[in-house]
């Protein structure tokens, strides 16, 4: 069990002597005059001693409270630095978990920038397909996929998840020309038993197809599959946006003008709500927002074809 006095008690007196008023101590502290009084007396009866001298209009420290007033203050101090540093560390901060590709392919290779306009912010990254609780996880954002609603949470919309076939030249030189979607039944298809195929195949006008080859192997993400798709192994299905420096370098080549969306999701940033203002955290969005902005601009890519599946 404790031996300490009640920390009101305390603070109370580390108030009293510093202003060697009761009621200077009592506006510091958000408290009245007889609160801050009745405090004091506690501690008195606590440690065995008065502590003030009270005279008219101001209360002086007696031997004992000056012996006690000393190592109080000291460590009302030290609890302000620990408090401090610990709110100047999470003010510098931000931690970000975000799926899989979105980090890997769209994030990371842009957090340059963010760290040049933003040096005092440090950035933590987690990588996980899960959900967060963002009530229950210290995380300050998120970049998730989904409909953008989200109880608790407030979301900005980065970019669509749209869909199309994707290749190396290599693959496609190797397989000869693909010129229509029926094409793509002769020739290797990663992860083919994705439904979103099915979309892409419907939004070419397709809704009866044969099994297609490759359709044993699975891959998780997307960025397994862009990966595998630069390897030459086979045709696969990626968000552009999450693919702009192989698209752009010809490292991988959009095999035909179709596009589908994922269940009309789209990639999201988030937070929790109420914290729009905090510092490290408008700093992110407004810098997020605009690398979207700046990817529209620069790159103009609009889709030749779109369907909302």
């Amino acid at each position: 069990m404790s031996r300490l006095p009640p920390l009101p008690a305390i603070r109370a007196f580390e108030a009293a002597a510093r202003h060697g008023s009761f009621t200077k101590a009592a506006e510091e502290l958000g408290m009245t005059q007889a609160a801050v009084s009745y405090q004091v007396k506690l501690l008195e009866d606590r440690v065995g001693a008065p502590l003030f001298l009270r005279q008219a209009r101001k209360v002086v420290l007696s031997e004992a409270g000056k012996r006690l007033a000393p190592g109080v203050a000291e460590a009302f101090q030290r609890l302000n630095v620990a408090f401090a540093n610990l709110r100047e560390t999470d003010e510098n901060v931000l931690s970000v978990t975000a799926v899989n590709t979105v980090c890997t392919n769209w994030l990371v290779p842009r957090l340059g920038r963010f760290q040049v306009a933003h040096p005092n912010i440090s950035v933590r990254l987690e990588v996980s397909q899960r959900m967060v609780d963002f009530t229950q996880e210290e995380f300050d954002i998120g970049i998730r996929g989904g409909k953008g609603i989200w109880p608790g949470l407030k979301a900005h919309m980065l970019f669509p998840v749209h869909l199309t076939a994707v290749a190396s030249p290599d693959f496609l030189k190797r397989h000869g020309p693909i010129t229509k979607a029926e094409d793509l039944f002769n020739v290797t298809i990663l992860d083919g038993k994705d439904e979103c195929w099915d979309r892409w195949f419907a939004a070419a006008g397709i809704t009866k197809m044969p099994p297609l080859k490759g359709a044993g192997v699975e891959m998780p993400t997307q960025q397994m599959l862009g990966s595998a798709a630069v390897a030459g192994q086979g045709i696969a299905l990626v968000t552009p946006a999450l693919f702009d420096a192989e698209l752009e370098s010809g490292r991988l080549v959009q095999v035909l003008p179709i596009v589908c969306t994922h269940n009309d999701s789209q990639y999201w940033l988030v937070y929790r709500d109420g914290r729009q203002n905090v510092p490290k955290i408008k700093a992110f969005r407004d810098w997020a927002l605009a690398e979207v902005e700046r990817d529209r601009a620069n790159k103009g890519r609009t889709p030749p074809r779109l369907a909302i599946m």
